[in-house]
């Protein structure tokens, strides 16, 4: 497929937007659309992928599925048509601009070399459902003690509860 041309109109207008990309493609889209003169950006951390016969670290993408998208909103329907984009994320039917201070943290951390893992957002308060470990399957409610998140398990009846600390990205929104 030959490359699509993706220049960007006057800087006034341009935003960072989110291409949902499919399975393992965000590289690929992130080079296609640098190639055709947008900026993209694509944080990856390093990790350790285990094959049978070797260990290699490999940078995977701190946001899996998603690339990073500098552009004016009217050049997206041409960033749509890259090899592996999905759809770019949306509000209301609405392409969703991230916000510079956003996209400015995550590059901060990047070259920061700090660890981080990526953890859904899950609002305080909010019933959750841990993914792994010996409570996966449970659902409960997500609260704040000091600095750790925990889980309250709730039995109505008696207006009780059991809370217990989870890490962050053990857990999903219900």
């Amino acid at each position: 497929m030959a490359p699509v041309s993706l220049a960007s109109s006057p800087a006034e207008n341009v935003a960072w937007f989110a291409a949902r990309t499919r399975s393992r493609h965000e590289k690929t889209v992130a080079s296609q659309v640098q190639h055709g003169g947008i900026e993209a950006f694509l944080p990856t951390a390093p990790r350790w992928s285990r094959w049978k016969d070797r260990k290699k670290c490999i940078d995977w993408p701190l946001f899996p599925g998603y690339c990073f998208v500098h552009a004016a909103p009217e050049v997206l329907s041409k960033v749509r048509k890259c090899t592996g984009v999905v759809s770019i994320v949306s509000n209301v039917g609405l392409p969703a601009a991230i916000p510079d201070h956003e996209i400015e943290g995550v590059r901060r951390l990047v070259a920061s070399h700090l660890p981080g893992d990526p953890c859904p957002l899950i609002q305080e308060g909010s019933l959750v459902e841990v993914t792994s470990g010996p409570l996966r399957g449970v659902i409960g409610r997500l609260v704040r003690k000091g600095t750790q998140a925990r889980l309250i398990i709730a039995v109505g009846a008696l207006g009780q509860g059991i809370s217990i600390g989870v890490d962050a990205a053990d857990v999903k929104p219900y």
